[in-house]
């Protein structure tokens, strides 16, 4: 699944290589996946894209007033792509962007993005491409003046990366939640962008358990399970970084350090790392050096 990192390295790409051009056409292959009508679908044809935003697990896309927002769920996957080019398996919604004009002035690039050798050229065409091959994820249709219901959206906590999170806001938010710290660290409503993977490595980082309770944390704990979030965070934005492009569409997930690496040895203790797999989800730690 699609977790904070993976989407933030998606919302700099995507707006770097996109802002600024025009939907020429869409092609919906898995109409499932689509919140909205077809008809609301071409009413986006012809307008700008202004930029692609990430809050959560969601990705916005942008056209003035209008937005696309996608929540890829658990096997949904974004990519660009030359028109022409092979298509990706289980291709789902495909959205065909035209020449650059000029690129929209407020939107920074990032110094990672700048002079990128993926990013295409001003005056090619480039897909969008939205592949899912279980049909979970959803794209939902916002023109100007629809309400339509993005499920999970307005209720999603502070990013986990923000920089607003401060100790302080980080302390009264979490005396709000009860249960599991792996639990409450795929809260959307604790904290957003955050699921399987990340808490794992999260919670290994923090030197904490995942089954332990919230309300047994000390104060020095719960501080470094803040301090971890974002540290965590920063670390494999960073990474996703060099190791993702050009194929956005794949999910990079050999760097992480616990998540995954069930009986092999902790990076930290050497102890073998345990695994386990309730509902098909798959929590990863160490039984020595997380208490």
């Amino acid at each position: 699944m699609p977790e904070l990192p993976d989407l933030s390295i998606l919302a700099d790409a995507f707006s770097a290589a996109l802002a600024g051009r025009a939907l020429v056409s869409t092609s919906v292959k898995q109409p499932l996946v689509l919140r909205g009508t077809m008809a609301e679908l071409k009413t986006f044809e012809g307008a700008v894209l202004d930029r692609v935003e990430q809050r959560g697990k969601f990705l916005t896309l942008l056209f003035g007033s209008d937005r696309i927002v996608v929540n890829a769920m658990l096997t949904g996957r974004l990519g660009l792509a030359r028109p022409n080019a092979k298509a990706f398996s289980s291709t789902a919604l495909v959205l065909r962007f035209g020449r650059r004009g000029a690129p929209t002035a407020d939107v920074p690039t990032p110094d990672w993005v700048s002079g990128a050798d993926w990013l295409p050229p001003d005056d090619e065409e480039v897909e969008l491409r939205y592949r899912d091959p279980k049909k979970m994820g959803k794209v939902y249709l916002l023109p100007a003046g629809l309400e339509r219901e993005v499920a999970g959206f307005d209720e999603l906590g502070p990013d986990a990366d923000d920089p607003a999170l401060d100790l302080a806001t980080w302390e009264t938010r979490i005396r709000r939640h009860h249960g599991e710290l792996g639990n409450l660290l795929k809260n959307q409503a604790f904290i957003a962008g955050i699921g399987n993977a990340y808490s794992d490595e999260i919670l290994w980082a923090a030197r904490v358990a995942p089954f332990r309770k919230r309300a047994s944390l000390a104060m020095e704990e719960s501080e470094s399970l803040w301090r971890a979030t974002h540290e965590v965070c920063a670390w494999a934005t960073k990474e996703l970084r060099t190791r993702v492009p050009p194929t956005f569409e794949k999910q990079a997930r050999d760097f992480l350090r616990v998540h995954l690496r069930g009986g092999k040895p902790c990076p930290r203790c050497g102890t073998t790392l345990s695994e386990v797999s309730p509902g098909g989800f798959t929590t990863t730690w160490c039984r020595s050096c997380q208490a």
